[in-house]
């Protein structure tokens, strides 16, 4: 197949904007929107950001059958797109406009509610966003080419909500900041959903094939798919471990350095030299193997994240030097899997004569998705077994014990859960092979 135009690239990979300011900011910002503007505790903060998307690891895979059942019959997936992000977009707001019913029950049900509708409207917008590559192109190396395009702006659009987002609730403060920022976000995402419906109307579409028959078939799909349940376990692990940092920033800012407005720095630190690492990641696995860069990116994060555990006795310049190494491994963590998930799929697709990209894509995103909403619910644990003191107005005094837990949770831990991906990563060398023997 043909190389696909760059407007098709750089089209298809706007839809990181909304990929990566859902992504981001509800992990950043979600934690402490609960835990210090509704005094709600930190263990019943972490459950409530968790419930949501714990939820879409159920509806994702249903999500994805009825994508592949969309494209069967319209010969497109675009319809997902456009409705699963105009509902995100509204929905994002929603969940931080604090209703203020003046019960910490009451306000933490309608976070709940909204979360949920909103996690549910981002499935529908994200499992056909995953599944395109796949069906776009049916080259490697131009697979390569479009996931780095997508990794590059998903970068931007991570620096860009995750450095806004904690600027603007600085800087208005307290639950008026929040509102302010939810639209503000709301926006990001609605210029991404556009982005994407629009910049793909002219793009190429793969062989329509029937889709997945059922659960049963998708059961023995997944047994049978060994490469692709070992990729998966290491991006769920790491999503975790991710998950689990970024739930972190905002109060390791406040309590670890000492200043919170130090909560955007930090975070552009992070996500920078990611930035800067996302073109050259995937060089570095051309020439090394996918296996070996996906290894030492695991080790760049591990590394630099245990340097953080020294954060309270390192000199600030120091310690941010071990926030870019982090982000230098964030990165590879980021390029390799997806690089390789659309030749797995096109390889089960040809092995099997049905359409597996949306099932695979809804399986996948289920993951990621309950690694990422798993990660603030076990730094919410983290925070209450160090005796965090919610409050309504972030003025709460901690012990030491929540200090040192939120540092502990903050570096130790991501760094235990990204580098157990190596170990994995020797079982899954096969989904690397399975994708350069289709180079």
């Amino acid at each position: 197949m043909a190389a696909l135009p760059a407007s098709t690239r750089f089209g298809y990979s706007l839809g990181s904007f909304t990929t990566g300011a859902f992504g981001t900011v509800p992990g950043l910002l979600l934690l402490p929107y609960l835990t210090d503007t509704m005094a709600v505790p930190g263990a019943v903060a972490g459950a409530i950001v968790l419930v949501p998307k714990a939820w879409d690891v159920v509806f994702n895979p249903v999500a994805g059958r009825l994508s592949d059942a969309s494209l069967a019959k319209r010969g497109s997936r675009r319809a997902f797109l456009l409705a699963g992000g105009l509902a995100v977009a509204v929905l994002f707001a929603a969940i931080f406009a604090h209703p203020g019913f003046g019960r910490v029950p009451f306000d933490a049900a309608y976070v709940v509610l909204a979360f949920l509708l909103c996690a549910t409207a981002f499935a529908i917008f994200q499992v056909p966003y995953n599944a395109l590559p796949a069906e776009l192109t049916d080259s490697y190396d131009e697979r390569t080419r479009l996931t780095s395009w997508r990794i590059g702006l998903l970068a931007v659009a991570i620096l860009i909500s995750g450095g806004v987002a904690p600027a603007i609730t600085t800087a208005v403060g307290g639950v008026s900041g929040y509102r302010v920022m939810g639209i503000v976000i709301g926006v990001v995402i609605l210029i991404g959903t556009i982005g994407v419906y629009l910049g793909t109307r002219n793009a190429p579409v793969g062989s329509l094939r029937p889709p997945t028959a059922g659960w049963r078939e998708l059961l023995v799909t997944m047994r049978s798919w060994r490469s692709f349940r070992w990729l998966l376990g290491v991006y769920f692990v790491q999503a975790l471990g991710l998950g689990t940092l970024l739930a972190g920033v905002t109060y390791a800012a406040r309590y670890v350095f000492g200043d919170a407005a130090l909560q955007t720095a930090l975070f552009v630190g992070f996500v920078g030299p990611a930035l800067v690492m996302m073109p050259v990641w995937p060089r570095i696995g051309a020439k090394w193997g996918k296996l070996w860069g996906f290894r030492s990116a695991c080790l760049a994060f591990g590394l630099g994240a245990v340097g953080l555990v020294a954060t309270q006795v390192l000199p600030l310049a120091v310690a941010f030097c071990f926030v870019a190494l982090a982000g230098i491994g964030y990165a590879g963590i980021q390029v390799f899997p997806l690089a390789i998930l659309p030749d797995l799929i096109s390889a089960e697709e040809e092995r099997t004569g049905a359409t597996r990209a949306g099932i695979a894509a809804g399986v996948w995103t289920a993951s990621e998705t309950l690694g990422l909403a798993l990660g603030p619910g076990l730094f919410g644990l983290v925070l209450t077994l160090g005796g965090y003191v919610s409050s309504v107005d972030s003025s709460a005094a901690q012990p030491g014990s929540a200090v040192n837990a939120i540092l502990l949770g903050f570096s130790l831990l991501p760094a235990v859960l990204v580098l157990l991906g190596i170990p994995l990563l020797r079982r899954s060398v096969l989904a690397d092979h399975a994708s350069e023997a289709t180079a």
